[in-house]
């Protein structure tokens, strides 16, 4: 029964009040871009000054969460059956997970964020333009872009692994729930659950999607001389989702996984180049102290919010944005990432969504944003942090202009960022199709097309209410209802595993897990 269930295609009512409910924030955002962008502010306010301290402990808690599952007798269990193998090899799986996980997203904010952190330091810990706010400009950038939303993304994406290739349920983010609300994940509650998903996902790659556009824009200004206005903004995003729907019109084994592994091709040649004609021994000691920093104080940042001085307007902007926007985006890449893992171990899985990600982002941050820091300490550039704090997509194409053959590599960065932003929607496009069609993995191409143009509109209507401000605005709104739901994930597959494997008595107890019989195949679940 249930397999005949999970091959039908359902365009139900999680596809047509998410794509109504979409539509409505266009038509809203289209015709009262006033009235949307005071609304979306007066709210924004609300969730900064209310709820901040829930979305530390979220964070910290997913954190906690998958490190566990990683190192405990859970990591061994393998996402499938036992004789499933991975579909794809480490490499193309690496760079599916990293560019649905952070695309140009890395691009955008690995230079921008040290330099803003240098002229705007976090808490007023250290003086503006010290070397003080330099470390700890890497230090709090480590601590956005590493362990958390990697630990976020990975909360989502092993559930619903383990649910989907293990557990035969359909790739929904409600199935995961069936171990505390039953059989209603098949009614209305289920449907509430996949359409707030779905809204988080359409918002989370909206906010991308328009940021990517806010970078290209810009470097498109920065190389060319070509005007950055809203109308060229507009262009650009057209001309991309253009080509990301073309994509979305191949299977996933062609057009996403060879986007992604253009893009893990390029950028590390990117990445060589600046190392070695960069401050290489500035690079490294960014990198060996910025480590050092960060881990020794990941726990007081991981809790910091000046409770009696509450530095609203920061935390609103940096950490509070990118929490709940890795929330937002944790069912569009937790599924995304589930997809692609199947035969995986826990273990494995975690090391690959978490560890080896937040090193490769640090790498990354090290070497630019480094290079950036010395180039405003120094005096060499010393209007690039201003210019930064202007206009945060210019960063990286400002940065450029101060190395050899600026124009090549301006254009050569303009194609990575083009085809993150390409893949990275290509794979919303997948989600979003899967999450609103009752689980179907091959959603038909006018689904695909649909929420396409659906994602761009929405990152239109931002970019048209309030440029990069709107978007972080719209970010922190959706992320936080499905704060909720995460947490809950985390107790239902915790339930789950708890309960349906116990380790075998006997002299090999420390290694093995049973798994015990389930309802799913006919069998009474043990309690």
């Amino acid at each position: 029964m249930q397999t005949s269930k999970m091959k039908q295609t359902a365009i139900g009512p999680v596809f047509w009040v998410s794509v109504v409910a979409s539509a409505l924030i266009v038509l809203w955002g289209a015709l009262a871009p006033d009235n949307f962008a005071a609304v979306t502010d007066r709210l924004f306010g609300h969730v900064v000054s209310g709820l901040s301290w829930f979305f530390l402990l979220a964070a910290n808690l997913f954190l906690v969460f998958v490190i566990y599952l990683g190192v405990s007798k859970y990591g061994r269990i393998k996402l499938g059956k036992e004789n499933d193998r991975p579909e794809f090899g480490r490499p193309s799986w690496f760079a599916m997970m990293f560019q649905a996980g952070m695309g140009p997203a890395i691009i955008f904010w690995g230079l921008a964020e040290p330099l803003s952190h240098y002229v705007n330091v976090p808490f007023d810990l250290a003086k503006p333009g010290s070397d003080e706010a330099a470390g700890l400009s890497i230090q709090y950038s480590f601590f956005h872009w590493a362990l958390h939303p990697w630990a976020i993304y990975a909360t989502a994406g092993l559930a619903v692994a383990y649910f989907t290739h293990r557990k035969g349920e359909k790739g929904l983010l409600s199935a995961i729930f069936r171990p505390l609300i039953g059989d209603r994940v098949d009614g209305p509650a289920g449907k509430v659950i996949d359409i707030l998903a779905v809204l988080a996902v359409v918002f989370g790659i909206a906010v991308a999607l328009g940021q990517a556009g806010l970078q290209m824009t810009a470097g498109l200004g920065q190389t060319f001389g070509l005007s950055t206005g809203i109308i060229v903004q507009l262009v650009v995003l057209g001309l991309t989702t253009a080509a990301f729907m073309v994509s979305a019109t191949t299977r996933i084994e062609h057009g996403i996984k060879w986007l992604a592994n253009i893009s893990m091709l390029i950028a590390p040649l990117l990445l060589v180049f600046y190392f070695v004609v960069g401050p290489t021994i500035t690079q490294l000691n960014v990198f060996t102290e910025g480590t050092g920093n960060y881990l020794s104080n990941l726990i007081p940042m991981s809790f910091r919010l000046d409770a009696f001085s509450p530095d609203n307007e920061w935390m609103g902007s940096w950490t509070v944005f990118y929490w709940s926007w890795w929330i937002a985006w944790a069912p569009y890449v937790g599924l995304f990432m589930a997809r692609i893992s199947r035969g995986r171990s826990i273990r494995e899985f975690v090391a690959a969504t978490v560890l080896v990600p937040s090193v490769v982002s640090m790498i990354w941050i090290s070497v630019f944003g480094g290079s950036a820091l010395q180039l405003a300490g120094s005096g060499q550039a010393s209007a690039i942090a201003e210019t930064v704090k202007q206009s945060p997509a210019a960063g990286m194409f400002v940065f450029i202009q101060e190395y050899p053959l600026p124009i090549l590599l301006s254009i050569i960065s303009l194609v990575v960022l083009w085809v993150f932003f390409v893949a990275g929607a290509d794979a919303g496009t997948v989600v979003l199709g899967e999450l609103s069609t009752g689980g179907d993995q091959n959603p038909k191409t006018w689904i695909r097309l649909l929420w396409g143009a659906l994602l761009a509109c929405v990152a239109a209507i931002l970019l048209v209410s309030g440029g990069l401000g709107a978007l972080q605005k719209a970010s922190v709104l959706i992320g936080t209802p499905f704060t909720i739901v995460l947490v809950a994930i985390c107790v239902a597959f915790y339930k789950t595993l708890s309960r349906e494997y116990v380790e075998p008595r006997g002299e090999r107890s420390h290694e093995q897990l049973v798994e015990q019989p389930t309802e799913s195949e006919g069998r009474k679940t043990p309690q």
